[in-house]
């Protein structure tokens, strides 16, 4: 257990905490528990969020902060799931004034904009009028990981979510405001085994059902992540870099593309919240290869910046020690090799 030193002698006292609670699974009345969560209030990661919260409880572009999204409701839903990450939930008096400026935005329907003030719909240059399922994901991921899942509120959300799927069960692309079209999506975003699935808006869809305690076991998300795991391509270079760009040590960026990075860590972390258990080939696979490219420290490098190393160690041993061996788990799905652009036939 070489990374165990590594973890708790990282200087961010919210890395130290996480690693206790998550992984030693120590108590809450734990004297060094205790110690950590009062040096945790004084964390930078937490204090510069903390420190550019708008009065309305939004926040607004940050290049220092990562929050590089397009719209305030965006940047606010990342905000709160970096804080939620990082253990602060919706007791905090910062996350209840987040909570209230998504929530004062939210349609009667369930649905967010992408802009406040805007239309549910947005203008896509080729298609008109259009919606993506992830402009509602993102902010109900953020209220969902901030302890807001069950509220009657989000849950309007997911209700909407999960009326806005494709035939097959995934999240297309964009659709047409009367849900008669859905689009396909690029290639290199479809889901394998889906016509119409697109992995960025699926993917988002299930960040916000992995943190419901009770959607989470249902047929709508596991059915998603069957089709996700389809894909059994091995990228390392990107390894971690959700739990990167969480922490803003990776910048956010993109809206349809924003999942463009297959992280297979996220894809492991979905696996245990979701209910993926080791009777899946696929699951064990992707543990073995885990296993394979961890650092002779216990460490997973994270390639691009050696920043997130600790963090995206700790997100995988987390993960790893939450997949059970067996369940209720099924998949449908036949394993497939996945080809983001499938050749084209020749002419002659």
């Amino acid at each position: 257990m070489t990374w165990l030193p590594l973890l708790l002698g990282d200087s961010s006292p919210s890395l130290r905490l996480l690693v206790l609670k998550e992984l030693l699974h120590k108590d809450e009345d734990d004297k060094e528990i205790q110690e950590l969560i009062l040096l945790q209030q004084k964390d930078p990661m937490i204090t510069a969020i903390l420190d550019n919260q708008e009065e309305d409880g939004s926040w607004s572009t940050s290049e220092s902060l990562g929050l590089l999204l397009e719209s305030p409701i965006r940047n606010t839903s990342l905000a709160m799931i970096r804080l939620g990450y990082l253990g602060l939930q919706n007791d905090h008096l910062a996350i209840q004034k987040a909570a209230a400026y998504l929530f004062s935005h939210q349609f009667d329907d369930g649905a967010w904009p992408r802009q406040p003030g805007k239309a549910v719909y947005f203008v896509h240059s080729q298609h008109g009028p259009v919606i993506t399922p992830k402009q509602t994901a993102d902010p109900l991921f953020a209220l969902a990981v901030s302890g807001y899942a069950e509220d009657t509120r989000a849950e309007k959300a997911y209700e909407w979510l999960i009326k806005y799927r494709a035939e097959d069960g995934s999240w297309p692309t964009i659709f047409s405001p009367d849900r008669e079209i859905a689009y396909q999506p690029v290639g290199y975003r479809q889901l394998p085994n889906s016509r119409f699935g697109c992995r960025t808006n699926s993917t988002s869809a299930l960040n916000a059902f992995a943190h419901h305690p009770k959607r989470r076991n249902s047929d709508v998300p596991k059915r998603v992540l069957d089709l996700l795991l389809s894909r059994e391509t091995r990228d390392r270079n990107y390894l971690g870099f959700e739990v990167a760009r969480i922490l803003g040590i990776e910048p956010a960026q993109g809206f349809l593309t924003y999942h463009g990075r297959f992280d297979l860590a996220l894809i492991l972390s979905l696996c245990w919240h979701l209910g993926a258990t080791k009777e899946d080939p696929r699951v064990v696979n992707l543990i073995q290869f885990m296993k394979e490219i961890q650092g002779s420290y216990g460490l997973w490098d994270y390639l691009p910046n050696p920043q997130a190393t600790r963090w995206v160690t700790f997100d995988i041993l987390r993960s790893l020690s939450r997949i059970d061996d067996t369940g209720d788990w099924i998949s449908t799905e036949p394993r497939t090799k996945y080809k983001s652009y499938p050749r084209a036939p020749r002419r002659f």
